[in-house]
């Protein structure tokens, strides 16, 4: 049975994984299209080929991230994105025996057509020759000589595992930050991969000036935050709820939560909406998020889950 090969370039790849990881939970193709703005069909292309790099896993047409160098792609730069492309390359098969046949023929149509026969890839010679070349261009995997000719690079595999070392070494730095801002005791009853490590990868952003994008990770983390939260203060309805906002208005009308702090979470719930939502009718335009805002905003929710957590814990409330 031919094996599939799906058409698409590492930018567009890139940017798929980017939105499954930064939207936080199973993911369809509908929402990748519109998160990085490009025709479904494409969408669905480039999800299925981050699958095949392994990078993703699919369950009944939902993409979920599955592996640690996934959390790359929300980096602020493009080293480490780079790097982990890199990685998933030097395995996957398709650009391994590609390569190997570039090196033994000098052509990339040739050796597009062998590879295509030896596997028994689906898709015409052109297009997955062009994809190959997208993703080991990116990754610095292969090298041009001009004239449509291309060559292994120079860059030997371990620079872009030192990237990766380099990258992995911020993340860890930002997680460190935002278990201090939370507090221990905070920081021990949330998920890692569904609140701290969003929140750590939202600091990264601010960081390097892309507040928006550190909003709307930092929003997903705090969303996924209240989900759990209902679960352990037995609030109805609030996994369902569309937003930060909607959740909150569970916890207001169960009392769980002091209205005060419902109202900290309320600013969560707008400035995320501002910055997720595109044009806002009210002022005819989308909001400009500031940097310092995207800072403001992750520690706003670190404060939240900490004085939440203070009073799970029966202990004086703060704010």
């Amino acid at each position: 049975m031919p094996r599939p090969f799906y058409e698409s370039t590492a930018e567009d790849v890139i940017a798929s994984i980017e939105a499954v990881v930064v939207n936080g939970k199973p993911t369809t193709p509908a929402f990748v299209a519109q998160f990085v703005d490009v025709p479904q069909d494409r969408a669905e292309n480039a999800l299925n080929l981050a699958v095949e790099l392994g990078f993703l896993s699919v369950n009944a047409g939902n993409y979920s991230a599955c592996k640690p160098l996934s959390q790359m792609f929300v980096a602020p730069n493009a080293p480490p994105k780079i790097a982990a492309l890199r990685v998933a390359l030097e395995s996957y098969e398709p650009f391994v025996l590609f390569r190997t046949r570039l090196k033994a023929t000098g052509f990339p149509v040739e050796a597009a057509r062998q590879t295509k026969a030896a596997l028994d890839l689906t898709g015409h010679r052109e297009i997955i020759k062009e994809t190959l070349i997208s993703l080991a261009t990116y990754s610095h995997a292969l090298a041009t000589e001009g004239g449509g000719l291309f060559v292994p690079a120079e860059d030997a595999i371990e620079n872009r595992l030192l990237a990766l070392a380099q990258a992995c070494g911020d993340v860890v730095a930002a997680e460190a930050r935002i278990r201090v801002q939370m507090g221990d005791a905070a920081a021990a009853v949330v998920s890692r991969n569904d609140v701290l490590l969003p929140l750590a990868n939202a600091l990264l952003r601010a960081a390097a000036g892309d507040a928006r994008g550190a909003v709307v990770l930092a929003g997903n983390g705090f969303e996924s935050y209240l989900t759990a939260l209902a679960v352990r203060l037995g609030v109805a309805n609030v996994a369902g709820a569309p937003g930060i906002n909607a959740k909150l208005g569970h916890f207001a009308t169960a009392n769980a939560i002091p209205s005060k702090l419902v109202a900290v979470g309320k600013y969560l719930g707008n400035v995320r909406n501002a910055a997720d939502h595109g044009v806002d009718a009210e002022v005819g335009a989308a909001w400009l998020i500031q940097e310092s805002t995207g800072t403001e905003f992750v520690y706003v929710a670190c404060s939240f889950i900490n004085a939440v957590t203070a009073r799970e814990q029966n202990q004086p409330p703060k704010i």
